[in-house]
């Protein structure tokens, strides 16, 4: 049974970068049909690899914080939510940038302007995989501070050398891979061809062959971003070196048999965690699954709900 992408309504803005790309983020809030009871609160929800607030996680997390009477922004990774028919086949960017794992200056960006418009609304911030990662990454690089309350991620590859290397292993994890790097890689020569400062650095025909997330982090997300490589990306850019400086009650929840990194990286990410850092570590969950009921007509996504609950209650 497919989950649907539009749960809720969602007012979209886009906004200037201070570099002068764009962000869009798409806020549930009481200019809809779901009016904030809470004005106190917002969330901020961080999407994973080529997702976007129209993903059915997010939607999942959208609808529990429309319930329960809060507002919230999603946050659209630069690049994700466009629409085709606005952009055609150019690439819809200003800047000779994309997004990748340890991007968090957007976030902070982000951040800084959601209280700067409202000084007294505290934040509670979730990110799913790649958006968990970035989030867990962002705690760690600002510990003490207090914009964001309480944080909270599902299905975070922590070490991103580990889960490219484990990725590369079995019909499903390539499955994932093959179906990312469709749309990555196209990313990636429109960029090229826009931006010949990132043209003259990237070898295409390495780009093109990429079968691999560690060949097209090589070939294209490396020299785009300023890495000298996909192990030189890894290792600056994976939240696990980040984890034990975080000071923000963190919530994470990740499932042992997630294709997206071998299990006992969870057991290292929870050693080296600060004690704020919680972990919740089912045997049975995959990839921002968690998956409960009768399937498939009583599918209850409870990984979704427990985290929004769990943010939800650092608000009494």
């Amino acid at each position: 049974m497919t989950r649907r992408r539009r749960l809720v309504k969602l007012r979209r803005e886009t906004l200037t970068t201070p570099d002068g790309d764009e962000l869009i983020l798409d806020h549930l809030d009481d200019h809809l049909d779901a009016p904030a009871r809470n004005d106190n609160f917002r969330f901020v929800l961080l999407h994973g690899l080529e997702g976007s607030a129209n993903s059915v996680y997010m939607q999942g997390m959208l609808s529990v914080i429309a319930r329960l009477g809060f507002a919230a922004t999603a946050v659209n990774f630069r690049s994700c939510a466009r629409d085709p028919k606005r952009f055609g086949t150019t690439l819809p960017n200003r800047r000779p940038r994309l997004y990748h794992s340890g991007e968090t200056t957007d976030f902070d960006f982000v951040v800084r302007t959601l209280r700067a418009r409202e000084p007294h609304v505290a934040l509670l911030a979730a990110g799913a995989s790649l958006g968990g990662n970035v989030l867990l990454k962002w705690l760690g690089e600002h510990p003490g501070q207090t914009d964001v309350i309480a944080a909270a991620t599902m299905s975070v590859p922590y070490d991103l050398g580990a889960g490219s290397q484990h990725l590369e292993i079995g019909f499903l994890p390539r499955f994932y891979v093959t179906r990312f790097l469709v749309t990555l890689r196209k990313k990636a020569q429109q960029m090229a061809a826009h931006f010949p400062e990132v043209g003259s650095r990237l070898d295409l025909d390495a780009v093109a062959r990429a079968k691999t997330f560690r060949e097209f982090d090589d070939a294209a997300n490396g020299p785009i971003h300023g890495f000298t490589g996909a192990d030189d990306y890894y290792n600056r850019a994976s939240s696990i070196h980040f984890l034990s400086a975080i000071t923000t009650p963190t919530l994470c929840i990740s499932a042992a048999d997630d294709p997206f990194l071998p299990a006992e990286v969870l057991e290292r990410a929870k050693a080296i965690a600060s004690e704020t850092v919680e972990f919740r570590i089912t045997t049975n969950g995959g990839h921002t699954g968690f998956v409960a009921g009768a399937w498939p007509w009583q599918c209850e996504y409870w990984a979704e709900e427990v985290l929004i609950q769990w943010l939800a209650g650092h608000t009494k």
